[in-house]
């Protein structure tokens, strides 16, 4: 989020970074609020100044034992009583119209980040590894996994629907080894610009305002999943009432259907409403968010995080896209990192963190490219984008397995994120993200790099440890 004080101070700028992201200029119209914002201020303030001038006039006015002027003050000071009621409340519905506006704009590119509107136009910056060469027809994750019997999409979309998987067996424990791989990774001692993050186990739920801090609302509240205690209660009581009318019991099915009501009823009395909570998409939502409202000393910075947790998207918009296996679901796990930094150190974290994520894949013999994302294929809260392309022989093809971002201070002002830079300095961090990596789709690259003719999968070594000496899943 930007402050209107910086686009009223660099308003060339700030439309010429919006042009590159592929917008037209806005500063006139932000302006234009804040002017509108301004002159109300004003006026404001004016009616509080004479307000609490006439109620002094007041007293001596009856001190005086001027009833004649000290009644036409009063009459004065109820009017603007209550015009201040009136021009507060609007004072709040423009500021409120200002933030709106200034909420789903986007964070400025870096000036390195490459111009272009799309994936094609992204910039290879890296690549490592070579593709292996199979002597017979690869074949996709899905194909492999559903042939071991492993891997079950039949029964999760019975279950939950599409975009869901049953993981069973060897392939399940290759899923929890590769995400403990990772963490203990990205936890192990620093060294060589890798390691050195704290795990933590966080929220899967959070509250409006943490999500947008990241900037996942308002902009993208149709990419979440939101949950709600009213919801909830709605779609049990219409379980109850399509229970009774489904089957018409007086039975001992309707005794529960009686007790879920009370408890419904009971429930209501007993806690505070909430309004809603929303499933994070990724555990940068809830990390990034420790430091909100929060003031740090300088000597704490960096601040390097990270988690293991499911994650839930919606992937509103992907419809035809990726239908079959593994890799666009609506619950998958995913291994983050989170760095709080000072402004300077930003860039060097940016680096490290790709880094960091790269050297999961370099460790596990899996060929890469890493790709600077263009300005029209960046996402909405970053300054520049690497996004880290796994090989996937099955698709003959690079995919992505891990975004890494640097979002300057564009978070920290949402979330009034600050460091002491001084005595009497305080400053916004900076912060930083990425995926260290999506741990499914790191599983299908496992699959596809490492099979075997047979149609069975060989573990890498830096896996074995943690696979209770299974070598090869058959």
């Amino acid at each position: 989020m930007f402050d209107i004080k910086w686009i009223r101070d660099n308003a060339e700028t700030f439309d010429a970074g919006l042009k590159r992201r592929g917008l037209a200029p806005l500063s006139a119209k932000l302006i234009e609020l804040d002017d509108a914002r301004r002159r109300h201020q004003t006026k404001l303030q004016d009616a509080q100044s004479r307000r609490n001038a006439a109620s002094k006039e007041i007293g001596k006015a009856m001190g005086a034992k001027d009833t004649a002027t000290a009644d036409k003050l009063k009459v004065e000071v109820a009017e603007l009583k209550e015009f201040l009621q009136g021009a507060e409340e609007e004072e709040r519905q423009l500021v409120a119209a200002l933030n709106d506006a200034l909420s789903v704009i986007p964070n400025l590119p870096l000036a390195d980040v490459v111009d272009g509107k799309d994936e094609h136009d992204n910039k290879e910056v890296r690549r490592w590894g070579e593709p292996k060469k199979f002597d017979f027809a690869v074949k996709q994750h899905f194909e492999l996994g559903e042939a071991l019997g492993l891997m079950d999409f039949e029964t999760a979309a019975k279950v939950s629907g599409a975009r869901f998987v049953f993981l069973k067996g060897a392939l399940s424990r290759l899923e929890r080894a590769i995400a403990s791989f990772m963490i203990d990774q990205h936890t192990g001692p620093a060294g060589e610009g890798r390691g050195g993050y704290t795990e933590y186990n966080p929220p899967l739920l959070v509250k409006d305002h943490t999500a947008y801090g990241t900037g996942n609302l308002p902009k993208f509240a149709e990419d979440l999943f939101a949950t709600s205690r009213k919801a909830s209660r709605e779609a049990a009581a219409e379980a109850v009432e399509f229970t009774r009318q489904k089957w018409g019991l007086k039975s001992l099915l309707d005794l529960k259907a009686e007790m879920t009501e009370k408890f419904i009823q009971e429930a209501d009395s007993k806690r505070a409403e909430i309004d809603r909570l929303w499933l994070i998409p990724t555990a940068e939502v809830s990390l990034t968010n420790i430091v909100r409202e929060e003031i740090i000393d300088a000597d704490k910075l960096p601040m390097r995080m990270t988690a293991w947790t499911p994650c839930f998207r919606s992937e509103a918009g992907a419809a035809g896209k990726d239908t079959r296996g593994m890799i666009r679901q609506h619950q998958f796990s995913k291994v983050e990192l989170v760095s709080i930094t000072k402004p300077d150190d930003s860039i060097a974290e940016h680096e490290r963190m790709t880094a960091c994520a790269q050297g999961i894949l370099e460790k596990l013999g899996l060929p890469y490219r890493t790709m600077m994302l263009c300005t029209g294929d960046m996402g909405f809260a970053s300054q520049r984008t690497y996004d880290i392309e796994v090989w996937l022989p099955g698709q003959d093809t690079y995919r992505e397995i891990s975004s890494c971002s640097v979002c300057g201070d564009f978070q920290a002002r949402r979330m009034n994120a600050r460091y002491r830079a001084g005595e009497k300095d305080v400053r916004f961090v900076h912060t930083l993200n990425g995926s260290g990596l999506a741990v499914g789709r790191t599983l299908v690259a496992v699959m596809e790099n490492y099979q075997q003719a047979d149609g069975s999968i060989v573990v890498p070594d830096a896996l074995k440890p943690y696979m209770n000496g299974i070598e090869v899943i058959r």
